[in-house]
């Protein structure tokens, strides 16, 4: 019987190239791989990771110059995506058991002008600046000024399906910008777009304060087109509780509790003391830094830093568990912080599942879908067979 399942998604660590990687222009990336192999060649030593490997990380993926414990103690695999982006909202709903058949539309020559004119005229801004696809902080540094000035909010996008509008909390106003992003939410239904992110930051370069973003971030996402393991667990009546950014990705269906966190840091810690507060159902964690600080900014030692402090925390959560809980950790997507570009990369994701209960290494192999993830969820925490298929939990005990 399993009463708690802390389901974490280490946000961007892909496990190498998907079969279709060539469509996406991402052959060759393999986020976990690479990353170890350029910190082994930077630092000297290996990805400190020995939880990761005591589950079976290492047999999924090569990870340069760690050996294999004596022992591995988990379930380990890769799951295959069927749906059709490489972006946040298909990795996480798949996982839930939507998959996303025709990808959401990206816009990376800019928005219809009359389309942001229409959101201007909305929302009675002074107008916009940018309206490109662009790295978040770079077109900070370019645009924040001239943002400052004219209270003009910096719309951008990137190869993913996404409406970002960044604007300086202060100046513009960090409720202010949150109403424009709800406004934009309406505007991109119609357009199917995936997410609409909020970007505040904070800074002012002429008084010697660079610009920095803050974790004030707020996703509007898309409302699922049909029912996830999320809303199942709650029909059932089985406690669900987001961490970081869920409930925002799943428009807040199925997520009737969610903690904000403010990064990993502060992931972790919530985690941790979830272990002590929830005493059944699921714990649905995103751990957003791996993306959206190192990945995208193709930072290999933060990456690398930010792998390793997850470790020393799942080693605390471990020496916590019982015997009737069960870990299952995975990705949404790649982002291989050694692959050119800036945007995610088209890649499998691990499947690692782990229990005080389990004392041998179990191959799950390929799985065809993200899907099996949630199934093996469902059937877990409802001691029923699942409404989805592809659950492997018969093969972790």
């Amino acid at each position: 019987m399993i009463k708690r399942v802390f389901w974490i998604v280490m946000d961007g660590l892909g496990v190498g190239e998907a079969p279709d990687a060539p469509a996406f222009g991402d052959t060759g990336s393999n986020t976990l791989s690479n990353l170890a192999a350029s910190a082994l060649k930077s630092r000297g030593i290996p990805l400190r990771i020995p939880n990761l490997l005591g589950m079976g990380l290492g047999r999924v993926t090569p990870v340069a110059g760690s050996s294999e414990p004596a022992r591995i103690r988990g379930a380990y695999g890769k799951a295959l995506e069927q749906s059709a982006g490489k972006d946040t909202t298909s990795g996480h709903w798949e996982m839930a058991g939507l998959v996303v058949k025709e990808a959401f539309p990206v816009y990376e020559q800019g928005f219809p002008e009359s389309v942001v004119e229409r959101w201007v005229r909305e929302n009675r801004l002074p107008g916009v600046l940018g309206n490109h696809a662009a790295s978040g902080t770079e077109i900070i540094e370019k645009l924040g000024p001239e943002h400052m000035l004219s209270g003009k909010p910096i719309l951008y996008t990137s190869a993913d399906s996404v409406w970002q509008v960044a604007a300086h909390e202060e100046t513009f106003g960090l409720e202010r910008l949150y109403e424009v992003c709800k406004s934009a939410r309406k505007i991109c239904d119609e357009l199917n777009l995936g997410r609409v992110i909020a970007r505040p930051f904070v800074g002012d370069p002429s008084k010697g304060i660079p610009f920095k973003r803050t974790y004030n971030r707020k996703d509007y996402a898309q409302l699922p087109f049909g029912p996830t393991v999320l809303d199942h667990l709650t029909t059932a009546g089985v406690p669900v509780l987001g961490v970081g950014k869920i409930s925002n990705i799943f428009a807040g269906v199925g997520v009737p509790r969610n903690i904000d966190t403010r990064g990993n840091t502060d992931g972790l810690r919530v985690m941790i003391e979830c272990m002590d507060r929830e005493s059944s159902g699921l714990v649905y964690v995103n751990l957003i830094d791996f993306d959206m600080l190192y990945g995208h900014r193709r930072d290999v030692p933060g990456f690398a830093t930010a792998l390793e402090e997850f470790d020393v925390a799942l080693g605390e959560m471990m020496a916590k568990a019982g015997p009737e809980d069960l870990f299952i950790l995975t990705a949404d997507h790649g982002n291989d912080p050694t692959y050119r570009g800036t945007d995610h990369t088209r890649e499998f994701v691990p499947v690692i599942a782990w229990s005080p209960k389990m004392n041998q290494a179990v191959d799950l192999g390929i799985r065809e879908s993200f899907v099996d993830m949630g199934a093996t969820i469902e059937e877990a925490l409802t001691g029923k067979r699942s409404t989805l298929n592809g659950s492997f939990l018969k093969q972790l005990f």
